[in-house]
């Protein structure tokens, strides 16, 4: 039996047949194709409000001028990089109709194949269509052969290693990675814009093939805003949003696009007054996505989404390089040290050292690096020139918070950022100041990060220390918050009897009445539960006297003095402190001799009991040498204040504060004795080290820029005086407050300035003005209100 078919008996003919029939059947042979003139494949449209960025484009167009040549433009996602690219591409194809331009995105193994698939077809590759073509393959041989003309071609987005240097994928590769397809022809040169520095170097043969695309300039931000709002916005306004954008153009887009969907209900006042309202409401307008023709389909035109992207993929390669940018996240953006970032060592030095502890040490220092060269690779952290701190883009940060946000494991960061924090931090000692100063903004942060319950103490300890060196510094205002919060926890968890509470209740205390508030100090220190301790005495008698409430002051210094001997023992440092909190009353009321009396016995049994060289022993010396020259005693003054300041440069240092008030108090002898030359050389050092020191608007600083003018002034030298004055009064306004006694004391001084000048109803009026802000703040009895009054009613009769 045989069946056929087709006519003519064409075709194959089968009998019965009971094996495997094989037949083989043939496509038609593919035809050649005529290759078209060269032209662009870019998708995307010229963008009208695309703003020149430096010399970027001009760098791009130097190295791709050159036979063979490679360049990467690298940085954080929403610079700007494919826009660069894009503009590019474009001048290209205007200024070069010769010359190929291809773009392939490269996202992924996917994406670059339908890219090459792409090239075949524009320029109508022979045997593309086959079913076992090696596309890679045959878009590599034509790109190298030159007598294809010139070309271009642009890697858009490779951000993963894996599509370049994995050999995955089915789609006619041979098993070879993408990377081995890309040609190295003179006539060609490639362009790929990322975020991963390491593949950026891989792709182009040298990091010096890479070029950075940084945040805008501002001026290239405000232009930006300014085409994409379509008019000029108010420039204060203006500069606010996009320093608040951190000059990231998809932001400043995004913002714009924003605005603009909204409008009038929205503009860029009202948007700038909710960014900055709270982390929430900032990160619900930076979610917002409203497209752009000009990036690719698969890419998010919400900055916090675009960001989140690079996390998830650091998170699947390096889970520890992904907890690093997490710690990183809750730090202030600059400055960040690496040691406090660097895993705690959980063995001590009491505990034996096991042989194989130097290695694990290694592993988790190489560990530690390799994170940090993850995270620099895909530009979301940067390392200053010494190689120590770190700085991150506060958007990223907050993108890195929301993200943990959503995976449940915010609180877990925010618990390791401050246990970190909190054990490198110390109290606000003088010895301390150097690693204070470098953390302190990273303490600031902190107190916007109220942990969960079982850290709350060591968070109130954190802001006990930082308040103390808040303090040292006469950054009164944060201080006081510092130590406000950590207050207020320990007396909520501790109890209000408990020392460590007392000793921040003591603390803000003392904040307060160096802000001039006596009787929030007052109360503070009455309604201590201990209000019959020695501390808390003490520090009521010290607001009393600052308050010239002698009498007051007096009969709790006595009280002190006296309990302390008794419980204490004459000679133990409290007693010491308490006799010389004393005399300091007595020496406020002009009481010479009582003052003397108590200050020697401090001095000598100082001497005794802790060293000639102990610094308390030199502040009874330098004590005891005010009080002598308050009674003209100059020559036994001057003997001490060399004394103490000759010791405490060797002992303390130059630059201490107590080495610096003892310069002063000798240069005020000198002053009393009218040696102007000396005292003002003391003086203008001790001004120009505490401006370094301690900050030109320190408390400390201000007033010995008043002691310089007060010599000015002794010599007569109007001009000069009046200047300084009216610098201490004005900066004192701003640090301290207008009714601050420090600032009312500045007023005082440059009233006797003017009136020295001739400048009468000048004087007269400003005086006046203090006298009354004296008499509000002070009281009518106060020593200072007195002498202020006083004077206004001496030179009212001269006018």
């Amino acid at each position: 039996m045989s069946t056929s078919f087709g006519a003519g008996n064409r075709g194959q003919q089968v009998g019965q047949n009971y094996g495997t029939v094989n037949a083989e059947f043939h496509l038609p042979p593919e035809r050649a194709e005529t290759p078209p003139a060269p032209f662009a494949t870019i998708p995307f449209s010229r963008d009208p409000d695309f703003v020149n960025r430096g010399d970027i484009l001009d760098q791009v167009d130097q190295r791709c001028s050159k036979p063979a040549s490679r360049v990467a433009l690298v940085g954080l996602g929403g610079v700007g990089k494919s826009q660069l690219a894009i503009e590019f591409a474009h001048r290209i194809a205007t200024r070069q109709p010769d010359t190929w331009v291809f773009w392939v995105h490269a996202g992924t193994q996917a994406r670059v194949e339908e890219g090459f698939r792409a090239i075949t077809d524009a320029v109508k590759l022979y045997g593309r269509n086959q079913p076992k073509a090696n596309i890679p393959q045959l878009v590599y041989s034509w790109l190298s052969n030159e007598r294809n003309g010139k070309w271009m071609m642009i890697f858009d987005s490779a951000d993963d290693g894996d599509v370049f240097y994995d050999a995955t994928s089915d789609n006619g590769q041979n098993g070879q990675p993408f990377a081995t397809y890309l040609p190295q022809s003179r006539n060609g040169s490639i362009i790929i814009t990322t975020r991963n520095k390491d593949l950026a170097s891989r792709l182009t043969g040298h990091r010096q093939n890479m070029i950075e695309v940084k945040p805008m300039a501002q001026t290239d931000a405000l232009t930006l805003l300014e085409k994409k709002l379509g008019s000029p916005p108010d420039a204060d306004v203006a500069v606010g949003l996009v320093q608040a954008l951190d000059l990231v153009p998809l932001a400043i887009s995004q913002a714009a696009a924003y605005i603009l969907a909204r409008a009038p209900r929205s503009s860029p006042e009202k948007y700038l007054t909710e960014f900055r309202k709270s982390e929430g409401k900032k990160s619900s307008l930076l979610q917002y996505d409203a497209g752009d023709l000009r990036r690719d389909g698969g890419a998010s035109n919400a900055i916090l989404t675009t960001w989140q992207i690079s996390f998830g993929y650091i998170r699947s390669k390096r889970p520890s390089a992904a907890d690093l940018l997490s710690l990183m996240s809750f730090f202030d953006r600059q400055g960040i040290p690496g040691y406090v970032l660097k895993p705690p060592r959980t063995i001590k030095d009491a505990i034996p050292t096991p042989r194989n502890y130097h290695d694990t040490e290694d592993k988790m220092d190489s560990g530690f690096e390799d994170d940090v060269a993850m995270l620099r690779d895909y530009c979301l952290i940067a390392v200053d020139e010494g190689g120590d701190e770190f700085e991150m883009h506060g958007l990223v940060q907050l993108s890195t918070r929301r993200w943990l946000e959503a995976f449940g494991q915010q609180e877990t960061f925010k618990r390791q950022y401050i246990e970190r924090i909190a054990a490198s931090f110390p109290t606000g000692k003088y010895e301390n100041w150097a690693t204070c100063q470098s953390l302190f903004v990273h303490v600031q942060v902190a107190l916007g990060y109220r942990p969960g319950e079982d850290m709350l103490e060591t968070w109130a300890t954190l802001l006990h220390n930082g308040g103390w060196y808040a303090w040292s510094q006469g950054r009164y205002e944060v201080s006081q918050h510092m130590l406000g919060k950590a207050r207020e926890v320990r007396e909520k968890r501790l109890g209000k009897k408990d020392v460590v509470t007392l000793a921040s209740i003591s603390l803000f205390a003392r904040v307060l009445l160096d802000q001039g508030w006596w009787e929030e100090a007052e109360k503070l220190f009455l309604g201590a539960d201990h209000p019959d301790t020695l501390s808390s005495m003490a520090n009521l008698a010290s607001t009393y006297r600052n308050q010239g409430r002698w009498e007051e002051a007096e009969k709790l210094d006595v009280q002190v003095m006296e309990t302390s001997k008794t419980k204490l023992g004459a000679d133990h440092p409290s007693t010491l402190s308490s006799m010389a909190n004393l005399a300091s009353t007595f020496w406020n009321q002009g009481r010479w001799e009582e003052a003397e009396k108590l200050e020697v016995q401090v001095m000598e049994t100082r001497k005794t009991k802790l060293g000639a060289d102990h610094p308390s022993t030199l502040s009874s010396m330098a004590n005891l040498a005010s009080t002598y020259r308050n009674q003209g005693r100059w020559e036994e003054a001057e003997k001490l204040e060399v004394q103490v300041m000759e010791t405490s440069k060797t002992k303390l240092g130059a630059d201490h504060p107590d080495t610096l008030s003892s310069m002063a108090n000798l240069a005020s002898t000198y002053r009393n004795q009218g040696r102007w030359e000396e005292a003002e050389k003391l003086e203008v050092q001790v001004m120009e080290t505490s401006k370094t020191k301690l900050g030109a608007d320190h408390p400390s600083t201000l007033s010995s820029m008043a002691n310089l003018a007060s010599t000015f002034w002794n010599q007569g030298r109007w001009e000069e005086a009046e200047k300084l004055f009216i610098q201490v009064m004005e900066t004192s306004k701003t640090k301290l407050g207008a009714d601050h006694p420090d600032t009312l004391s500045s007023m005082n001084n440059l009233a006797f300035t003017w009136k020295g000048q001739g400048r009468r109803a000048d004087a007269l009026a400003l005086m006046e003005d203090c006298a009354q802000a004296r008499r509000r703040v002070l009281g009518e009895e106060h020593p200072y209100t007195l002498s202020s009054l006083a004077a206004v009613a001496e030179w009212s009769r001269l006018i």
